[in-house]
């Protein structure tokens, strides 16, 4: 099996910074693409940032310039540093990984529990 395990969410005035961190854990192979998507109260999950293992990324347009997502590939881990945070960003952080845990394995997509990020105005 595989783990996602996320941290670093918390409350924060608007205007803040905050740095969320996912660490992948169990039976890996290899990871490919990992990413951040966030979950909103009466809203969609949806996409927040992404990262290929090719380290090719792509944001939400409402996140472009603010937010940065990176990897350490060596330790299984993607952060998403989160700048210039506004009361819309407020919702649940999931972490994203598609991982291949053997060789002969298909590729599957694995999530982590979320973690609260809320900005105050």
């Amino acid at each position: 099996q595989v783990q996602l395990v996320e941290s670093g969410g918390g409350l924060v005035q608007a205007g803040g910074s905050l740095t969320l961190s996912c660490a992948a854990s169990g039976s890996i192979f290899r990871i490919y693409a990992m990413g951040w998507y966030r979950q909103a109260p009466g809203k969609q999950r949806e996409l927040v940032a992404a990262s290929t293992s090719g380290r090719n990324t792509n944001y939400a347009a409402s996140v472009k310039g603010r937010f940065t997502i990176s990897r350490d590939n060596a330790k299984n881990t993607v952060y998403l540093q989160m700048n210039s945070l506004k009361p819309e960003d407020t919702a649940v952080y999931y972490c994203n990984a598609d991982v291949k845990r053997t060789w002969s394995a298909v590729r599957d997509d694995y999530w982590g529990q979320g973690t609260q990020v809320t900005v105050s105005s």
